[in-house]
């Protein structure tokens, strides 16, 4: 069976929603315009789905000048590339400096979460470091919790599925790559992969947390697939589903590129 990238995901601003591509550039950061963009709090700490569902709701587009962003009962917004004032920002409990991206753009997001916030965008300018693997350095990120990529197959998907109530759409997991024709659980025991002409290296398993539960088209959580995931992945760190993986170098991938993985 010939393993291939099924589809790739890219999501402009941190935990609002995706875009699926048929070919995506890979830059330092990770796919160009991935998680470049991410909403902060007044004291410059990151928000998400996890305790911002209504964020789910809110869809992406890319344009030349910057992400368009709709969501129900507001107009459409643009929001460009930085260039504001620029200031630190937390995620999780990296401090790292954003550019602000102007005054339309924090209001249009303050009156969709019905509270004050910004929206900020990481400047090139700004390093933030993936954790090593072993002594290996990864790297650069950007807004991502921590790597610049989660790889998860089809048939984890399928395997999971078989195993719920109610099957659930990939989105809830928020893959940027999706593999095809591996088996179940095969990229648990990657270290590396090819895909296309592009190398990865496997970082680490990919702890899940609430936002899993979150419908992505509703915004209305509950306690599925999580609660099913819990009862046959957990692990010590975590229930584990999919991984995280960095790029070696730049490049660029095409749905239906070949993935050559090699094992631990």
């Amino acid at each position: 069976m010939t393993a291939t990238l099924a589809s790739m995901h890219v999501y402009p601003v941190k935990s609002l929603g995706g875009i699926a591509m048929d070919a995506a550039d890979i830059d330092e950061f990770g796919f160009r315009d991935d998680r470049r963009w991410m909403v902060v709090d007044a004291a410059g700490r990151f928000h998400t789905q996890r305790w911002r569902p209504r964020m789910a709701l809110v869809r992406t587009a890319l344009e030349a000048d910057g992400v368009r962003l709709r969501a129900p009962g507001q107009p459409d917004v643009l929001v460009p590339r930085g260039g504001g004032e620029a200031g630190a920002v937390a995620v999780w409990d990296d401090i790292c400096i954003a550019e602000g991206c102007g005054a339309e753009a924090d209001a249009w997001m303050s009156a969709f979460l019905g509270e004050s916030c910004r929206l900020v965008y990481i400047p090139e300018t700004t390093r933030r470091p993936i954790r090593r693997r072993r002594e290996e350095s990864l790297g650069r990120v950007g807004f991502a919790d921590a790597y610049p990529f989660l790889l998860l197959s089809e048939a984890s998907l399928g395997d999971l599925n078989a195993r719920l109530p109610t099957a659930v759409p990939m989105n809830r997991f928020r893959p940027n790559l999706v593999v095809a024709g591996v088996g179940a659980f095969a990229e648990d025991g990657w270290d590396r992969v090819r895909i296309g002409d592009v190398e990865f290296v496997v970082a680490k398993p990919c702890d899940r947390c609430v936002l899993t539960t979150i419908d992505q088209d509703t915004a209305i959580g509950g306690v599925e697939p999580l609660r099913t995931l819990a009862a046959y992945r957990k692990q010590p760190g975590g229930v584990m589903f999919g991984v995280n993986v960095a790029h070696t170098a730049r490049g660029r991938l095409r749905a239906g590129d070949a993935v050559v993985p090699s094992a631990v």
